[in-house]
């Protein structure tokens, strides 16, 4: 019976002990964000014109491109996840994703005007209608489909615009960071802040 007890008590400590880890940021639903199925999107959209306008022609740029346009994706995951326990990690990772999403617009710039090809503007006819593309939930579902019908022109124009719109989230999420990461006190807060909810749990 003693025994009993005691392991019952084990149980209820170590429940207590799990419900003082709660404060801590909830993240790693990066998939949820905006700016990753952007980021997502611009990745699958990069890949498939690297393939099938540079690659024929032997462009050293490809593995630059879609390296760019990975790594752009991947640290908005990897900086989401280690939100949890660092805010610092969170911050580097998100400004990585920025500086290659950046290095990737001037790489479809760079297409365009050593080709003579058409970069649009806001005066441009079709400029409005591909901004609202991209916004809405068929573009999330449909971009790859829609992408074989497109010259490259129109891939590349397609493609800056989504870069100067992950860019733009991505700006506005560091400046975010930033200022949790100042309110809280960085990691130092953040762990004196568990130590304390685990001692009071303990009580």
């Amino acid at each position: 019976m003693n025994n009993q007890n005691t392991r019952n008590t084990q149980i209820t400590q170590s429940s207590q002990n799990n419900q003082g880890l709660h404060f801590l940021p909830q993240y790693g639903h990066y998939r949820h964000l905006r700016v990753y199925q952007v980021a997502e999107a611009l990745y699958d959209l990069t890949y498939y014109f690297c393939k099938h306008f540079l690659s024929a022609h032997g462009d050293r740029t490809v593995d630059q491109m879609i390296q760019a346009a990975r790594s752009g994706k991947q640290n908005i995951a990897e900086g989401n996840q280690a939100a949890t326990t660092s805010s610092e990690t969170e911050i580097k990772l998100t400004n990585v994703a920025k500086a290659s999403l950046e290095e990737l617009l001037a790489d479809f710039e760079d297409y365009l005007r050593t080709r003579s090809l058409q970069q649009w503007d806001s005066r441009h006819p079709r400029f409005a209608s591909m901004r609202q593309w991209t916004k809405s939930d068929d573009f999330i579902s449909n971009h790859a489909t829609k992408a074989s019908y497109m010259s490259d022109e129109e891939l590349a124009n397609l493609c800056i615009t989504l870069c100067h719109q992950s860019i733009y989230m991505l700006t506005r999420l560091i400046r975010t960071q930033q200022e949790r990461f100042i309110t809280q006190g960085g990691d130092k807060g953040m762990y004196a802040l568990c130590t304390h909810r685990l001692s009071q749990s303990a009580r």
